[in-house]
């Protein structure tokens, strides 16, 4: 047990004293134990066999998600175990070989007990009659010795924000036993208490009618296209490796369009899933488990919602099975008309586990020259997914050469599958071009979310990282994704430094359409009223994280203890060039510093306005009406 947590702790924490996992995972095992030799008379080594088995398990898990999102697992992961299977590469490929060492000692044992039933044929769990064990009185003084160890572990940090100080402080299992202990959900702020204005003010924003934007119904009546990027990271736009550039098509439509550098990902446990729920319905994720899956009974206003109500076809394309995920509740929760997915699609040219970005771009164009044939206006949002971690891309897709130092690894494979994105991506705007929907649409391109963990990079990988930015990659860095609005015609190109997240999207496109939000409860805002803004983080960065024009900050225990850290600019990794092709918006109110630029400290008041967002959301969403179609 003493090996496997320090193996645990090796690979999850920096720089750990050498007996904290001595004094935080041995007393809860002592305790384990001690129950054992108290109680069990029969079966004590299956008893310790199984104790190990789902202590390993425990380990294992916690190692394996921290490397995926940076975060400890709790029992509420559980419920995406059967996403799993779907996703096994992209597990597999975080899989460092001297992890296996955590079940070693499992393997051993098995081959032993088998072997010895063969030679006794008896059962497995045999247990000698000459067993030692433990007196009674002994085994209760450990049990009470190892209680009150693990009692002072556990109360001085239970109330601590960043969970995962809170693990490494009380210890991994103490930590997971905590929270099944005492994991109850906040109060709600009663829904008639939460109304715009009060989202507003903790927010920071003026009163509404002061913020209607220069750009309010500039695109009104168009078609609304929302393309989701899979892994897509601000970086790449811009980026040249060797003279090459990895992303011309999305460059040039920067370069013709609103671009948003300082725009960033407010996706949870769901991932891409998240990221369609959230833009989709400008509220943010739940405190617990995945969005398509905590908030499908409910009826969630929504975009979708909004413009059905305003005359128009709303439709999603993603190439995996609806079932993923939970999107066939999620999208009737958000009121999708109607979505295309495996089925439509089907299993011509696979990448990942779906059809290629190329099979999704073709045949949902065509699909989209259909809507616009039945004379209304159609919002479709389209899912790419051909960049999925952990961007093993076909050999014959390969569009650029890498040089040598990015080849076999993580970043390299990263930039040639978004590289290969990006090309696909580029003939979809030919396609809508020339099929005559692209001039009569509003387009709005986004990542859904990170690609590149710094938790899981190897040196290798950091040191190329640190080669693309001239300094270290960052937390901030790596939840950072690009916004990108077009309306051909309609919205001149421009590099708008407004901060903002995904949350935003749904009144931005309002604000732009002309549609009124009035009766809209929402937690997002029209990125183009030149308000200051607030982002409340969850999941991939601790409870209580948020970014602001002042930086992003990262809690400790409390406010008191967090540190603040400076945002990414784009004149970092993009090339002059590009930084030079893009041009101020004429509105003032747009015509901002960046928000990365020296700024001063981030406040308490802030950090709590921040949680209470958070909080008044899940309120919110969760006292909304269920949802009439559940039953049928």
């Amino acid at each position: 047990m003493l090996i496997k947590s320090y193996l645990t702790w090796y690979a999850i924490f920096d720089d750990i004293p050498f007996w904290q996992p001595l004094l935080t995972e041995i007393p809860f095992v002592w305790l384990i134990f001690a129950i054992i030799e108290r109680f069990a008379d029969k079966r004590k080594i299956g008893y310790y066999m199984m104790t190990n088995l789902i202590i390993t398990v425990i380990f294992f898990a916690a190692i394996m998600y921290y490397k995926y999102y940076g975060v400890i697992v709790t029992y509420h992961a559980l419920a995406q175990v059967n996403q799993v299977t779907s996703v096994n590469s992209s597990i597999f490929s975080l899989l460092a070989p001297y992890y296996l060492l955590i079940f070693v000692d499992i393997i051993v044992l098995l081959v032993y007990f088998i072997q010895r039933r063969i030679r006794q044929n008896k059962q497995v769990f045999y247990t000698p009659k000459k067993l030692p064990r433990l007196g009674k009185r002994t085994a209760v003084s450990i049990f009470v010795i190892s209680a009150i160890i693990t009692v002072f572990n556990i109360w001085p940090n239970r109330a601590s924000m960043n969970e995962l100080n809170q693990a490494e402080s009380m210890g991994i299992l103490n930590y997971e036993a905590f929270l099944i202990a005492s994991d109850r959900p906040e109060d709600p702020v009663p829904q008639k208490e939460i109304t715009q204005e009060s989202i507003n003010e903790l927010k920071g924003i003026d009163a509404p009618e002061s913020i209607i934007s220069s750009y309010w119904d500039a695109a009104k009546g168009r078609n609304v296209i929302i393309i989701q990027l899979e892994s897509f990271q601000n970086f790449l736009v811009g980026l040249n490796v060797d003279g090459q550039e990895v992303t011309p098509n999305l460059n040039k439509l920067a370069q013709e369009s609103l671009y948003f550098p300082h725009f960033y990902q407010q996706v949870g446990q769901g991932n891409t899933s998240d990221a369609e729920f959230v833009v989709n319905s400008s509220y943010y994720i739940p405190p617990r488990g995945a969005a398509s899956q905590e908030y499908a009974d409910y009826e969630v206003p929504s975009l979708p919602r909004l413009l059905t109500e305003n005359g128009y076809n709303t439709t999603t394309f993603h190439t995996n099975h609806v079932e993923f995920w939970n999107r066939l509740e999620m999208y009737s929760a958000l009121g999708f008309g109607d979505y295309y997915e495996y089925d439509f699609f089907g299993e011509e040219d696979m990448i990942a586990f779906a059809a290629s970005d190329a099979v999704l771009y073709r045949k949902t164009a065509e699909e989209l020259a259909a809507l616009q044939e039945e004379g209304r206006p159609f919002y479709s949002q389209v899912i790419s997914m051909s960049a999925h971690h952990p961007y093993h891309l076909p050999e014959d897709r390969y569009k650029m050469d890498l040089p040598e130092r990015f080849e076999g690894t993580l970043v390299g494979n990263y930039i040639r599958a978004q590289n290969y994105a990006d090309y696909e991506f580029g003939l979809f705007i030919d396609q809508l071009k020339k099929n005559g929907v692209w001039d009569n649409s509003l387009i709005v391109v986004y990542g859904d979310h990170l690609g590149l963990p710094i938790y899981s990079l190897e040196s290798d990988d950091k040191a190329l990282m640190k080669e693309i930015f001239g300094r270290e990659y960052s937390m901030a860095d790596m939840i950072n994704i690009p916004l990108v609005i077009s309306a051909p015609g309609a919205v001149e190109g421009a590099r708008v430094d407004q901060l903002g997240g995904q949350v935003d999207i749904v009144p931005t496109v309002a604000s732009l359409l002309g549609i009124s939000m009035d009766d809209y409860i929402h937690f997002g805002q029209d990125l183009l009223s030149g308000q200051p803004n607030l982002l409340p983080e969850r999941y991939y960065l601790p409870t209580g994280s948020f970014i602001s024009q002042e930086g992003m900050f990262i809690p400790g225990s409390g406010f008191e203890d967090g540190k603040q850290y400076k945002l990414p600019e784009i004149e970092e990794t993009a090339s002059k060039e590009f930084i030079d092709s893009l041009v101020p918006p004429e509105d003032p109110l747009l015509a901002k510093e960046a928000s990365g630029t020296e700024a001063p400290d981030v406040s308490q008041d802030q950090y709590e306005r921040a949680l209470a967002l958070m909080h008044y959301s899940y309120s919110y969403v969760s006292q909304l009406p269920e949802r009439s179609d559940i039953e049928e």
